[in-house]
């Protein structure tokens, strides 16, 4: 049987190193889903790293559902000492939710569509997201990158871990192979490579905390993932 990893202490062991490193706090692009899982997340981070809130979500159905989302991580984070405090930032991408269908490919494996959470459906839009995410890290030169969609208890911190190392390892291959092309032809090429924080927010009793903290700032908690497939499971779920 494989040995589980412990991403919990894999992020103890880079928070303890930063805290040794220099005083300057590394940028970090922190992918978010929504103002809950945002909450515990930032309170944990905001004073390790200067972070921007990156909220990149064609998953979320219907529009109306979205832009809820957006407006309550909007109002929240002014109203949330950690992340006044820290000058957090947000940005908002695009909302195109073609993309969501073109990536998880419901349509050419119809059984992906009654999958409940964790799946390979899931699998599929973590990668979408995440990509995203950290292709804008790269090109605004971030240095690290995550995601806060390890906090939830019904997500694969697994798949999700692997996929940002994943990431980060592709992002270094093309930059090597980029940097090599670039000294034959007598230049000089230097480029930031996000690195992955890998992490299982939910751990320590993570999500628990975000439970209280969305309690204490009256968050809107939605009762389904994002995607219209897992709100008609949800659905049947509790029919």
């Amino acid at each position: 049987m494989t040995k589980k990893i412990d991403y919990q202490t894999q992020l103890d062991k880079i928070l303890n190193d930063l805290a040794q490193g220099s005083r300057k706090k590394q940028t970090l692009l922190l992918h978010a889903c929504c103002a809950p899982c945002s909450s515990y997340v930032l309170e944990y981070l905001a004073s390790c790293f200067a972070i921007t809130v990156y909220y990149y979500n064609p998953n979320i159905f219907p529009s109306e559902e979205y832009n809820r989302r957006l407006s309550e991580l909007k109002n929240f984070l002014p109203r949330f000492s950690p992340a006044l405090e820290n000058s957090v930032q947000l940005v908002q991408a695009h909302y195109e939710p073609h993309e969501f269908e073109n990536a998880v490919r419901v349509a050419e494996n119809p059984a992906l569509a009654d999958e409940a959470e964790r799946g390979e459906r899931c699998r599929r839009c973590y990668e979408l997201r995440m990509t995203h995410a950290y292709e804008y890290a790269a090109a605004h030169n971030f240095d690290w990158f995550t995601t806060t969609l390890s906090i939830s208890p019904f997500k694969d911190a697994e798949k999700i871990n692997k996929i940002g190392e994943a990431l980060e390892r592709t992002a270094r291959e093309q930059a090597f192979r980029a940097a090599c092309e670039c000294t034959e032809q007598g230049g000089n090429m230097l480029r930031t490579i996000p690195r992955f924080l890998t992490s299982d927010f939910k751990k320590r009793n993570g999500f628990k905390r975000s439970l209280e903290l969305s309690s204490e700032y009256g968050l809107y908690r939605q009762d389904y993932c994002g995607c219209q497939y897992s709100m008609h499971y949800t659905s049947r779920e509790e029919t």
